[in-house]
């Protein structure tokens, strides 16, 4: 372990990896009964929602939120087979990885390529951009125009991330352009997800009408899509969040520090898969789902991650800017009122 003043500690190699390598590894049995009961209550609630639409359709209504978490735990499925977690074998994740995708309107191969350059890159402030929240710095936001000023605010604004966000996921993820997370593997994933999903639209409004996919389907997923980009949000965005330049950046230290661990009751965990103990995750991505809260609980190099709860992690929303000089995140109104200090303006 070392540490410098007023600089978060780094984490020794010899300090996590032998700590990982003991929850490395999926538990097949565990594996598919997990994804066995989640497509079953997804499948199942999907029928029981259609057969009350007619007749009692507060009673759907009701079932649109449990559906939205079977979904978010459904992508959390997608997740772990995207890291190969899941399972000990890397066809039946893609099969896996392919079908969660489809059911949460997402193109797995595309979104794993850049997922994982998220988690190599993660809190370095020299290879932002890629499978993150977009974050400037301080100095980066004053250099913008004024035009520009306004479109990362409106960007960075509550109701466009998780107001607008989910549709973006659901539409705009249908035709990517090629480039570092799109190469011809991923375009051809994009488009047979298309397919996938055309197909499946298809089927259920042929089956249950589009009135069942319109009023049960789509807001379930907007619902899941909005909480998904939310739990991601508070994951890396909060006060004391980990941003380094290059030469200065760790991976472990970005991981344990930069990670946010989100304190959720019971149930919660269970919907997204114990994905609040984000900075286990982020060490060790190949830990399964399944096996997070034991890894967490068993070894001390976790109890330095910062804690969030759903009261405090709501506070996370109004940080928008890193502030290199003071080492955190602030907000635009701290921003405006920095500005106003002779100190800043000296600066």
């Amino acid at each position: 372990m070392t540490a410098t003043p007023g600089m978060p500690r780094r984490f020794e190699a010899s300090e996590w990896r032998a700590i990982i390598a003991r929850y490395t590894g999926p538990d097949v049995v565990r594996s598919i009964r997990q994804v066995v009961v989640t497509l079953t209550l997804l499948i199942g609630g999907l029928v029981l929602g259609y057969w009350l639409m007619d007749k009692a359709w507060w009673a759907t209504a009701l079932l649109i939120l449990p559906l939205a978490g079977l979904l978010i735990r459904t992508f959390v499925i997608m997740h772990d087979c995207a890291h190969g977690s899941f399972l000990p074998w890397p066809r039946a994740n893609d099969v896996i990885g392919f079908i969660t995708g489809v059911l949460t309107f997402t193109p797995f191969s595309q979104w794993r390529r850049e997922h994982a350059i998220h988690h190599a890159s993660s809190g370095d402030l020299d290879r932002r951009g890629v499978g993150d929240v977009t974050t400037l710095t301080v100095a980066e936001y004053q250099a913008l125009s004024r035009v520009d000023r306004f479109k990362y605010r409106l960007y960075r604004h509550p109701f466009v991330l998780f107001g607008i966000g989910p549709l973006h996921m659901m539409i705009l993820q249908r035709f990517r352009l090629p480039g570092l997370t799109s190469g011809r593997q991923q375009q051809w994933n994009i488009w047979l997800t298309n397919v996938a999903l055309v197909g499946l639209a298809a089927i259920f409004g042929i089956t249950v009408g589009w009135k069942a996919v319109l009023l049960l389907y789509v807001p379930a997923y907007y619902l899941a899509a909005a909480g998904g980009i939310w739990l991601f949000y508070v994951q890396h965005q909060f006060e004391e969040a980990y941003w380094e330049r290059g030469r200065e950046w760790d991976y472990a230290t970005a991981a344990i520090t930069g990670s946010s661990h989100l304190r959720m009751p019971a149930l919660l965990n269970w919907f997204t898969g114990h994905i609040g103990l984000h900075h286990v995750h982020h060490l060790g991505p190949k830990i399964p789902n399944y096996r997070l809260k034991r890894a967490h609980e068993e070894n001390p190099i976790f109890a330095e991650a910062p804690v969030l709860t759903l009261r405090t992690a709501w506070r996370t929303l109004r940080l928008t800017l890193w502030d290199e000089a003071s080492g955190r995140m602030i907000g635009f109104r701290e921003l405006r009122r920095l500005t106003r200090t002779p100190s800043l303006q000296q600066g």
